[in-house]
């Protein structure tokens, strides 16, 4: 395979996330951030394994799928193939083949590096990193706050750097966008022994979506990043909240793990801690199952069932009281985080929705800003009805508020980070 050139010819960015049985890819060209391929490895390591791989120009969809958004499709000009990938290096291998087969291959000289999704990269990486060896033990040392994560995440790196160990290869890390956050907002009020010891604190998470829609909300409206201060709503099966001033992340909702803050597709988001103790000492339920009902069991399905916010719009123009009850539950929680982040900011630029629900679902995003009109938030129903790839507002004119919808973009984000890291050029792309 070529060395690494870092002429100017070496512009494409390999994205890869890595999930415990998953890989998702999307191949980048930094001149202009556009796709040149965009797929996932599914189900690795089970009898029958799925790869979907996508020619964005084609036509095709990205296979991210979101409580809202799309499902995993080839799409016209898309190939799957099924089989067995044993482990996520039979699945890189085959990865590499499919775009070997496009002629935009590992081997070629025009990619400059390959870009990792990292969940946690606890105090210590508040940057994207050039991954080494201590790199990696420092990752790996994280495992213990991240441990459904972290170790998928480092498959996929020592995969990739085992097929590429000449590439530069960089670790973006979905909390490193909050290590900006003052310790009065991080901090937890428990015992500090206790909390320095077992590294108790509030790490937030959705980092690369955040720093993103935050600074596309400043150019939506014309502004620098440092002139503006954004509540950024990502909300997605997971979901978060974000109070971002002057392009510094001073408060988020999600904390030591995802489970904190908004109501989610599946997590319950904030409880009383006692909820855990009385499960424990009346209901009889272990630990695991405690975790299990709070992460799995919780949030949206388990108020009513479904996670995916179109069938449960369905159930409500049905008369559907549960389904009632879980979207007016999610909304009042997100109005608490709007009202909250609106004090901690003092002054608010913008609210930004993003991610498959705030991007797609206009019924969350009119009912989250109803009666906030004395925090200079109002709602365009015509604008807000309208569905758009592109970043808008969906706010009158005039609006003391801008209320704005911002597609998130967390693989072009980490090519970006990637891209500059190793010394591209930072005006290539936005």
């Amino acid at each position: 395979m070529s060395s690494y050139d870092a002429a100017d010819t070496a512009t494409r960015v390999l994205v890869l996330n890595s999930g415990s049985s998953s890989l998702k890819y999307q191949l980048l060209d930094m001149r202009d951030g556009s796709r040149l391929a965009v797929g996932m490895v599914e189900r690795i390591g089970e009898k029958t394994s799925r790869l979907v791989h996508t020619l964005p120009e084609s036509g095709g969809d990205s296979p991210d799928g979101d409580a809202s958004g799309g499902d995993a499709s080839g799409g016209e000009g898309g190939r799957e193939r099924t089989g067995r990938f044993a482990d996520h290096a039979k699945a890189l291998e085959a990865v590499a083949d499919e775009l070997a087969h496009d002629g935009i291959g590992l081997d070629s000289p025009e990619l400059a590096a390959i870009g990792h999704r990292v969940v946690h990269g606890g105090l210590g990486f508040s940057e994207p990193a050039l991954i080494d060896d201590g790199v990696l033990a420092e990752i790996e040392r994280l495992v213990p706050l991240a441990p459904l994560h972290n170790p998928a995440n480092l498959l996929g790196i020592r995969t990739a750097r085992a097929l590429r160990p000449d590439l530069p290869q960089v670790a973006v890390f979905d909390t490193a966008f909050h290590t900006t956050m003052p310790e009065y907002a991080a901090r937890y009020a428990i015992d500090t022994a206790t909390a320095d010891a077992h590294r108790i604190r509030r790490y937030g998470f959705h980092g690369t979506s955040h720093a993103y829609v935050s600074r596309r909300t400043a150019e939506l409206l014309g502004k620098d990043p440092s002139e503006v201060n954004v509540i950024v709503l990502h909300l997605g099966n997971g979901a978060s909240a974000s109070a971002v001033a002057g392009g510094r992340c001073v408060d988020t909702s999600m904390g030591l793990t995802p489970l904190e803050g908004l109501v989610m597709g599946t997590r319950s988001g904030d409880i009383d801690p006692a909820v855990t103790f009385h499960l424990r000492r009346v209901a009889g339920m272990s630990v695991d199952e405690i975790d299990e009902l709070l992460n799995k069991k919780s949030g949206l399905v388990g108020l009513c069932g479904d996670n995916d916010m179109r069938e449960i719009r369905r159930r409500i123009d049905e008369g559907d009281e549960r389904a009632r009850l879980a979207f007016d539950i999610y909304i009042h929680r997100l109005k608490k985080y709007i009202g909250a982040y609106s004090a901690v900011l003092g002054r608010v630029d913008a609210v930004a929705f993003t991610a498959g629900v705030g991007e797609n679902a206009a019924e969350v995003r009119e009912a989250a800003v109803a009666g906030l009109e004395a925090l200079g938030l109002a709602m365009d129903a015509k604008r807000n009805a309208v569905r758009s790839g592109e970043p808008r507002i969906v706010s009158p004119d005039g609006a003391r508020t801008v209320v704005a919808v911002v597609p998130t973009d967390e693989e072009l984000e980490i090519a970006r980070q990637t891209f500059t890291l190793i010394g591209g050029d930072r005006t290539a792309i936005a």
